[in-house]
């Protein structure tokens, strides 16, 4: 018996075929796989890689990966490495440079700097800032100018009422962020005057026409300027707005001139004092409080030597309510100094005197 080389069980007894195509190991199809991608990736920069003879067996799997990823690190050995530039230091602030305006710092992504208001309401704080304590002193003499020449006579007292008056229009469009704004300014002051007027013609008796009369007119008045205007519907209607609003504050202080000398008194007095003590350094509640209970009285003493008696307490106590309102308006949004110097001083008293016009 000749001893025949084991060939493995075939089942199906199929003869060998002459001329097999050899069948490639892991090795050289991985090894194929890769020289296809090398020589299509990056053709049109590098050379094709030349085939290589087939792997034997005893060779790594990674011999190819090893040859292809050669040139790549060769290149990158050759190419210069880039080291940016250190920074310029910051130069240092001058002895003699300005002190902070209060202003965030100005950066370069285009955020602008914020204002103060903006910073504290970011910050969870109160954009509120009070008068303070020199528009107090202002509102208090010219509540006490009121007070004084209103038992004189009414020509007397249109002295101090101007005044108010004027202030009042110019601290309205300022309180509003309206500046320059000189026709609006100059038409509430007109229709202050106007009422002024009306009232010394026509008398005490006939205020109530006196007064609103003319505020029906520049309202009218107000309306018909703006149509004409040439601005945006927007400013047209925010102009509106605060013309009609400044015309008619300016318009009401009239009542200072038609109510009762002795409840004008009264008035300004606990005006007076009530914003004095609301610009003392007390917590808001306290200071509130305070201020009521002093208006009130100043009421009853100023009442009692007009002859008004327990009335004067009840005119004194609306009359600082009212000035509260009014002091409150004008601390609205972190306001500027002319703010505080014409809203602060007049609102106070302007507010106050259709309480005091009504309960005479």
């Amino acid at each position: 018996m000749t001893n025949q080389p084991y060939e493995g069980y075939d089942p199906y007894q199929q003869q060998p075929q002459p001329q097999q195509q050899p069948q490639w190991g892991y090795d050289e199809q991985q090894y194929a796989t890769q020289q296809w991608q090398g020589q299509t990736w990056e053709t049109q920069t590098h050379a094709p890689v030349p085939a290589a003879p087939p792997a034997s067996a005893a060779e790594p799997a990674y011999t190819a990966q090893q040859q292809y990823a050669q040139p790549s690190a060769q290149a990158q050995a050759q190419q210069p490495t880039y080291t940016p530039p250190a920074p310029a230091p910051a130069p240092a602030p001058s002895p003699s440079a300005e002190p902070d305006a209060g202003y965030g710092p100005a950066t370069l992504a285009g955020n602008a700097r914020i204002t103060d208001a903006q910073r504290a309401r970011i910050e969870g704080r109160s954009p509120i800032i009070e008068p303070g304590m020199q528009p107090a002193l202002l509102t208090a003499l010219l509540g006490l100018l009121l007070a004084a020449t209103a038992p004189l006579s009414s020509y007397a007292l249109v002295v101090p009422l101007v005044i108010l008056q004027a202030v009042t229009a110019a601290g309205w469009f300022r309180l509003n962020g309206m500046w320059p704004a000189r026709q609006g300014i100059a038409l509430a002051f007109l229709g202050g005057l106007a009422a002024d007027v009306a009232v010394l013609v026509a008398g005490r008796d006939q205020a109530p026409a006196a007064i609103l009369g003319p505020l029906g007119i520049w309202v009218l008045l107000t309306l018909v300027l703006q149509l004409r205007s040439h601005a945006d519907p927007d400013t047209r209607m925010y102009g509106l707005m605060a013309t009609v609003a400044s015309s008619a504050l300016t318009i009401i202080a009239t009542g200072y001139l038609g109510a009762d000398p002795d409840a004008v008194s009264v008035g300004g007095a606990a005006v007076a004092v009530a914003v004095l003590a609301r610009a003392l350094p007390l917590p808001t509640p306290a200071s509130v409080i305070v201020s009521l209970l002093a208006a009130t009285g100043a009421g009853i003493a100023v009442g009692g030597m007009t002859g008004l008696g327990t009335t004067g307490a009840l005119i004194g106590a609306a009359a600082a309510a009212c000035a509260l309102i009014g002091h409150r308006v004008a601390s609205y949004d972190y306001p500027s100094r002319f703010v505080h110097f014409t809203a602060g001083v007049a609102l106070p008293l302007a507010a106050a005197a259709p309480l005091v016009w009504v309960l005479h």
